[in-house]
């Protein structure tokens, strides 16, 4: 196997751990809504998005702050992580995942699963 071979399943079995850990912190503090979608093929900026609901700010907060925690549990630092201070939106950039955790009457409004499903049969864009 070569090294860059090599690498390649490195990536995707650390990517598969983070994608687990991600899913159980969303479970843990029990998001609402919680929608996986794969965008390999479609953007190079991530390769899953997670986008769940809260019931209040502080839920969509403790949601962010749980899947931080987790995440660097697993080994991976966050890239970035904006809106915390409302925390109507808060995304988690972590890399090769992107986690959107939202207040529902914001998540209706940019309706991002809309934007990244269309054209999809249903079958990239199962719920988790």
């Amino acid at each position: 196997m070569s090294s860059t071979a090599s690498r390649k399943a490195k990536s995707a079995a650390s990517n598969e751990h983070l994608r687990q850990r991600v899913v159980a912190a969303l479970e843990d503090l029990k998001a609402k809504d919680v929608r996986e979608i794969d965008v390999r093929g479609k953007t190079s900026i991530a390769d899953i998005l997670f986008i769940a609901s809260g019931t209040s700010a502080r839920h969509v907060k403790s949601i962010a702050d749980e899947v931080i925690k987790f995440a660097k549990e697993a080994g991976v630092m966050p890239l970035g992580v904006e809106g915390q201070t409302e925390a109507e939106w808060v995304l988690v950039d972590l890399g090769d995942i992107i986690v959107h955790v939202m207040m529902p009457r914001i998540r209706e409004f940019y309706g991002l699963e809309r934007l990244w499903t269309v054209g999809d049969d249903g079958a990239e864009a199962a719920n988790a």
